[in-house]
């Protein structure tokens, strides 16, 4: 899987307003770029009349342009007066600076997802299996997670949710698989994401269901617990009786 980012960002929302009436005047700033590269950088500041352009400068054109008939009273006036010159430099003023900063502290920021496998409990008497493959907490939200039967992809009877947001900049996602077990396959989940280098494939331990591997767990923590219980009892036993004098009756 290939991530590619396409970046817009609004660095500057309602640069100037005036309120009068009806009317709305307002000017917006804009850096645009595609990667963190910053190779392909323009700035455009868009002047608006009632939510409608009217004039326009972009730096890759280096002058304004108007979309109205008082939009092109403005271009030109603009374009004739050295406010068009400090627009220009703004490129290197400001966007690559902002930009640089917000792909390094931000948008290239990455977080490994959980990854948790399990076959969830079905009906008895059901001949098919339910899968989930769930991963959690990883940043950014684009992910890919599919499923494959001994070493191939599968693309039927899978049902995958979208990216979730937790509300907290990290995401989850789930992915069932509805399959029939045969002896011998091997199931696992495929998970593409920006914080691996390549994709981790987590492999199904068909040897006992999650539940029967819970109750031998806690079953063998209370074994353990027990015996070391039984130790402690018999050795307080054994301290105490040999502090007694036994006398003959």
């Amino acid at each position: 899987m290939s991530l590619s980012l396409q970046l817009l960002l609004l660095l500057t929302l309602t640069v100037r307003t005036a309120l009068t009436g009806e009317y709305y005047l307002y000017v917006t700033d804009e850096c645009l770029t595609s990667s963190s590269a910053l190779t392909d950088v323009e700035f455009i500041r868009t002047e608006y009349f009632n939510k409608y352009p009217y004039a326009r400068f972009n730096s890759t054109v280096g002058e304004f342009v108007g979309f109205t008939e008082y939009g092109v009273q403005t271009a030109e006036y603009y374009n004739s007066h050295p406010y068009v010159h400090q627009l220009r430099s703004e490129l290197e003023r400001y966007c690559k600076p902002s930009l640089g900063f917000d792909f390094y502290s931000v948008l290239e920021k990455t977080v490994k997802p959980r990854v948790e496998l399990k076959a969830e409990q079905q009906p008895k008497g059901a001949h098919t299996s339910m899968l989930m493959c769930s991963a959690y907490d990883f940043y950014p939200a684009a992910i890919d997670v599919y499923w494959q039967k001994d070493g191939k992809k599968v693309t039927t009877d899978v049902t995958t949710t979208q990216e979730l947001a937790d509300g907290d900049w990290y995401y989850q996602v789930h992915s069932h698989l509805e399959y029939t077990p045969r002896s011998g396959e091997k199931i696992s989940c495929v998970v593409e994401h920006a914080s691996f280098s390549e994709p981790m494939v987590y492999d199904l331990d068909p040897s006992l269901p999650e539940s029967e591997r819970k109750k031998i767990a806690i079953g063998a923590s209370g074994l353990v617990l027990g015996i070391i219980l039984s130790a402690a009892g018999f050795i307080y036993y054994k301290k105490k009786s040999s502090g007694r004098i036994l006398v003959p009756t």
